[in-house]
């Protein structure tokens, strides 16, 4: 990792050979990862700490602590993972225009430290809602930026392991903090209250690290290179192949479960008692993290959307599961599997594929576009879910939401996105980096 710096970094790539030259790289040899790969990967996991110790509970916490009814915490759900999709465009529009992605990640982070205290004072829903809100919008802010800067810090072909390498990483983060969530329950006589302290302390620590070792080069668009504009950011729409992502990411994360009510429907399946509750996403975050970077190397090989499209049959898989129901003892290592699966298919492949849609001047504005349509989806997900458990029960909602799904990925297997973000590059055993920092770690 390098301390930060402020240097001005013209957009333009580098040409693939004298950059792996450069680099001591040999053709036919893999390039290391760019250091400021490594050290968002760290941020990331550092700041998934902390924000996984609330996640681990808050689902229990507003069911069995404060008596939130399903509707009620659907909504407080859907704010929690829909709301940053009101800033994601901002986020990504304003990092593109003056070229300081790390500006933005950074004031997104630092805002999402300063709510997790702010949680030991809330204790009614719209005070609640209204923390969790503004948690969401440090997200919504982050989220585009960061992507944008590893995607200008790795090569196109290799950017599918690059956000597989910081998935799993941030995906570490996630497996730590539901684990501290459940020694702090099992040891604090306030257990809730001592997991938000300590989360907020984890969450400073994040951008501490933000701050002293994620390079801060300026980004300079080339001359030639469009204006960058919030018109010519919703005018990448026109581009065939990320309109196609972006309607793909909106019907699927329509039919998209939250983690919360998958976590609460394998309790209400199994009956798993409250006090392991804060470990189920450990389940998730362990397969995450062992499946991320092989299958982010698989989609750079064998295509994007293939690999895409089949963590959505996983996650229709581990509905299937949940309908079945039963005793077996095996039942929910089999759903936490299949869920972490989907999200080491998806997740940083959504990113990868949106990113070789996009000119580079306009990336953070088009990756936070794909962003915005998942997690307005996700939104409304969470809300209609929500609304059918409470007027159906679990599993007919449950039912509901699997046919859906399996529509969504039969029509998505039509719209097939043409070109880049799923043909997987040619070997040439180079590394087009786009940024100095790109050396070998």
């Amino acid at each position: 990792m390098y301390v930060a710096d402020s240097r001005a970094t013209p957009a333009s790539a580098v040409t693939p050979e004298p950059q792996a030259a450069a680099q001591g790289i040999r053709p036919g040899r893999r390039a290391a990862l760019a250091p400021t790969v490594l050290a968002l990967g760290t941020v990331s996991l550092i700041t998934d700490v902390s924000s996984e110790m609330v996640t681990a509970v808050l689902p229990l916490y507003l069911v069995a602590g404060l008596g939130l009814t399903p509707l009620g915490f659907g909504l407080l759900d859907g704010l929690y993972n829909g709301v940053s999709a009101l800033v994601r465009l901002t986020g990504g529009h304003l990092g593109d225009r003056f070229g300081r992605h790390k500006a933005l990640a950074g004031l997104g982070y630092g805002l999402s430290a300063l709510c997790k205290p702010l949680l030991l004072l809330a204790t009614t829903l719209p005070a609640i809602g209204a923390v969790l809100a503004l948690d969401r919008t440090g997200k919504g802010l982050r989220t585009a930026p960061r992507d944008a800067l590893i995607s200008l810090a790795a090569a196109p072909e290799e950017r599918g392991r690059a956000f597989g390498v910081h998935r799993a990483m941030d995906t570490a983060g996630a497996l730590i903090g539901p684990i501290l969530a459940f020694l702090i329950l099992r040891g604090a006589a306030d257990g809730y209250d001592a997991v938000f302290t300590v989360s907020a302390c984890v969450a400073a620590l994040g951008v501490l690290v933000l701050v002293l070792f994620v390079p801060g080069r300026r980004t300079v668009p080339a001359a030639d290179a469009a204006p960058v504009s919030l018109r010519a950011a919703f005018g990448l729409l026109r581009r065939p192949d990320l309109r196609r992502i972006g309607l793909c990411a909106l019907l699927l994360g329509l039919c998209t479960v939250s983690d919360g009510f998958v976590f609460l429907l394998l309790q209400d399946s199994t009956g798993i008692a409250d006090r392991w509750f804060a470990l189920l996403p450990l389940g998730t975050a362990a397969a995450f993290f062992l499946l991320a970077l092989p299958l982010g190397r698989l989609a750079d090989r064998v295509g994007r959307r293939a690999v895409f499209l089949g963590g959505h049959l996983a996650l229709l898989a581990a509905y299937g599961i949940l309908l079945a129901g039963g005793s077996h003892p095996a039942l929910p290592y089999a759903v936490l599997l299949l869920h972490g699966g989907f999200y080491a298919a998806t997740d940083g492949v959504l990113m990868a594929a949106a990113a070789g849609a996009v000119p580079e001047e306009h990336l953070g504005g088009g990756l936070a576009l794909v962003q915005t349509g998942q997690a307005l989806a996700r939104f409304a997900a969470s809300l209609g879910f929500g609304a059918a458990w409470t007027l159906w029960g679990p599993r007919p909602a449950l039912c509901a939401a699997a046919v859906l799904l399996a529509g969504a990925v039969a029509l998505c297997v039509r719209l097939r996105p043409g070109g880049g973000p799923d043909t997987p590059a040619p070997d040439t055993g180079a590394s087009d980096t786009r940024a100095p920092d790109a050396a070998p770690a």
